[in-house]
């Protein structure tokens, strides 16, 4: 028979064991998350908020929590979930008179694809759709299926006056590529690669933003 000797551990022996076993993992499963403490924290100050309020009428003080909370919520969607939405919605607005609803990475993407295989007049329209959709999607040129790249570009000159050159520039090569057939280059697309790039980096000058696009 064998016979179990009491173990008694010095201060820090412990110690030591007190933190072995709480960092196992039934342990620290248990622990609250930062959702639990938030939740904890809005519960203690409302607690501190209705003890605190003396012979302030108690529904003046839910009144005051409800406001608190709507403000929030308005804060919230006004921060987060409006431009996101707008955002969504342009994207949605198609290009052109084929319905193109891609969004900007995607037309960017198929743009550098095409250069990379050599087909210019691909890589030129492409190029030129990513311009369209940035500018769309930064509300700064309102359009519809029927607008053409060079109401685009007559557009994009108010908030990019300083561009308006080169904007009809890409707008003539995007008509040429796909309209009438020319082969277009690589200097044409690294001009239009460098606009796009251009706009979407920079600040716009005027103050009245999406003008919308006459077809032209």
């Amino acid at each position: 028979m064998r016979i179990e000797i009491p173990v008694d551990p010095d201060a820090e022996e412990a110690r030591r064991w007190l933190v072995d076993e709480l960092s196992k993992p039934e342990y620290r499963a248990a622990e609250p998350s930062w959702f639990d403490r938030l939740m904890q924290a809005i519960g203690e100050w409302l607690g501190e908020l209705f003890s605190g309020a003396g012979g302030v009428p108690q529904p003046f003080v839910i009144g005051i929590v409800v406001l608190i909370v709507i403000a929030l919520v308005v804060i919230g969607l006004l921060v987060f979930g409006v431009p996101r939405l707008r955002r969504r919605r342009a994207a949605q607005v198609p290009l052109f008179e084929d319905g193109d609803i891609r969004g900007l990475e995607e037309l960017r993407r198929a743009a550098a694809l095409a250069a990379q295989r050599g087909d210019w007049p691909l890589a030129i329209e492409e190029r030129f759709r990513a311009l369209a959709r940035g500018l769309v999607e930064r509300e700064l040129v309102r359009i519809h299926p029927g607008t053409t790249a060079h109401a685009i570009a007559a557009a994009a000159t108010i908030p990019f006056p300083g561009h308006a050159t080169a904007l009809q520039q890409a707008a003539r090569a995007f008509d040429e590529v796909r309209y009438l057939g020319r082969s277009g280059g690589a200097a044409e697309y690294e001009q239009l690669t460098a606009l796009e790039t251009a706009l979407a980096t920079t600040t716009p000058d005027d103050a009245s933003l999406g003008r919308p696009a006459v077809p032209a």
